[in-house]
């Protein structure tokens, strides 16, 4: 097909969608044009559809930049689905070329951690995140029969992710030096 030639609705979202798939995520204007199998010049598909984010939307693709706070929950979701967890700021910068970046979904709602929320899922607060630790801690001191050591939670998280890691325990209790001490006498405190 030449650029010049007409195109159906239908033709320009599915040369869209092709682009997506080579691409391994949602094309900007620059990366179609210069997509050699994409055929339509992207100001056809613009002057279409009224915005190239409009298409995209139609094509059923996410417009990464300016997505709403729906796609962008949307895409936590559906992350969350295909790893089997809650998304990490991590897990965003890992698939940084195909989701939204953490500081989007900062700037849309004011943190990650309430994206999360809005999202749907199970993100405590600080205050309930740190009695959460100690009772998992309790539950390794059981186990173990004595006081964990930093490096035993680090194991401990390597079997279960739903463990904090013993970093962010080590933040969560002052972040500085006697931290993990601090952290073990409140395991020791729930534990009598």
């Amino acid at each position: 097909m030449a650029r010049s030639q007409r195109y159906t609705d239908e033709m320009l979202l599915e040369e869209l969608r092709g682009s997506a798939k080579r691409l391994g995520r949602s094309p900007t204007m620059r990366e179609f044009s210069l997509d050699s199998r994409a055929k339509p010049h992207p100001q056809t598909i613009v002057g279409r559809f009224g915005s190239w984010n409009q298409a995209k939307r139609r094509a059923g693709l996410v417009a990464r930049r300016f997505a709403t706070r729906e796609e962008l929950l949307l895409q936590l979701r559906e992350l969350s689905a295909e790893l089997g967890r809650t998304p990490t700021g991590a897990d965003l910068e890992r698939r940084r070329s195909s989701m939204p970046s953490k500081s989007l979904y900062g700037k849309t709602f004011g943190s990650f951690r309430s994206a999360l929320r809005a999202a749907g899922f199970d993100v405590p607060r600080t205050k309930e995140r740190s009695e959460r630790a100690v009772q998992e801690g309790v539950r390794l001191a059981k186990r173990l029969g004595r006081l964990p050591t930093f490096e035993e939670w680090a194991r401990e998280r390597s079997r279960n992710s739903r463990l904090p890691s013993e970093w962010q325990v080590y933040r969560l209790f002052g972040g500085r030096k006697g931290a993990w001490a601090a952290f073990l006498r409140k395991v020791e405190q729930s534990a009598s």
